[in-house]
């Protein structure tokens, strides 16, 4: 039985018993916790089954006991294959810190060698190595994987106040804290570029990819624990997405200032882009999914599916450099 009746209405072919298949232990796990009804015995095999083969198990395999991917201290190296990209891909696939203490190593690992004091995230712990993608990725990440930690929640407000632009501090010392009593130095100014998603990367504009990072964290913080400030930069993403109609992608591309194709390919795994499927998973998750302006995103979405109901894989990133392999393009 379906967990949303009559949404295969909307699909030209049924693809549930493809996704089932016994031979892909991760997407069948996924299909059973997301997509179709099943009891908790059978998703508990399918979660543990998943962990111990597939694409899952080759990252965790790869890692190191004390919670790194290749390159120790350095989280952001190495990408595809480094710490922060190994636990996007965890996290994208479906991990679990309840399933795999490896993975709630990793994510010690990760706040502890990237996370300032100030809630940011900084690869060489530097308050100048500013990323909203980055914040965002981290948090979306880490709350996908079942990570909780009082950090967080500062971290939230760390991209909240970068989202709008409220309180930003002009200076601040190597843990990001503005200057006040007691707080030690050296100062040096904080290279912030503006309000809703700007980004030095992409010529000072704001930055759609960002933008979706931020929205899609967001998304996976329950209501009661999102403080005014939380609330008002949610509204300020919203506006930036719906005012600008997500089917469009009618944002400042990157590095170009057009929007850019890749908005339309759907990728996997996501990593630093993102594609309008993601703009319409961050939207709905933040309670807007019926608004009539996500209307025409999701008539596009379903207008890519083949004959078969299923959705090819347009874009990846990278393949020679991941730990597994995630598909053909366009297959």
């Amino acid at each position: 039985m379906e967990k949303q009746e009559g949404w295969k209405k909307q699909l030209k072919a049924d693809p549930t018993d493809w996704l089932l298949e016994e031979s892909d232990p991760g997407v069948r796990y996924l299909a059973l916790r997301d997509i179709v009804e099943a009891n908790q015995k059978e998703v508990k095999e399918a979660r543990q089954k998943a962990h111990r083969e597939g694409p899952i198990a080759t990252i965790l395999d790869n890692m190191n006991p004390e919670g790194y991917w290749i390159t120790p201290g350095n989280v952001y190296a190495n990408k595809c294959r480094g710490t922060v990209w190994s636990i996007i891909s965890l996290a994208e696939l479906g991990a679990s810190v309840n399933e795999d203490k490896r993975v709630g190593t990793a994510c010690n690992y990760l706040l502890d060698y990237s996370l300032l004091k100030s809630g940011q995230f900084s690869p060489g712990m530097k308050p100048s190595n500013m990323g909203l993608c980055l914040q965002g990725n981290m948090l979306l990440s880490l709350m996908d994987l079942g990570y909780r930690d009082n950090r967080l929640d500062t971290a939230y407000e760390w991209m909240a106040k970068m989202v709008t632009g409220e309180d930003v501090p002009r200076k601040v010392n190597p843990d990001g804290i503005a200057p006040g009593e007691g707080v030690p130095g050296p100062f040096r100014y904080l290279k912030y570029i503006g309000p809703q998603f700007a980004c030095r990367t992409n010529a000072d504009m704001s930055c759609g990819w960002a933008g979706v990072k931020v929205m899609m964290a967001f998304s996976r913080l329950p209501v009661e624990r999102r403080t005014g400030l939380i609330e008002r930069a949610v509204e300020t993403g919203v506006d930036f997405f719906l005012n600008n109609n997500p089917a469009e992608a009618g944002f400042p591309g990157h590095r170009t200032g057009v929007p850019d194709k890749r908005w339309w390919e759907f990728r996997f795994p996501s990593f630093w882009g993102a594609d309008i499927l993601q703009i319409a998973e961050a939207l709905t998750g933040l309670g807007y999914g019926s608004d009539p302006r996500l209307a025409n995103t999701f008539n596009l979405i379903l207008s890519k599916q083949d004959e078969d109901g299923r959705w090819p894989l347009e874009y990846v990133d990278y393949t020679h450099k991941m730990w597994v392999n995630y598909g053909t393009r366009n297959k």
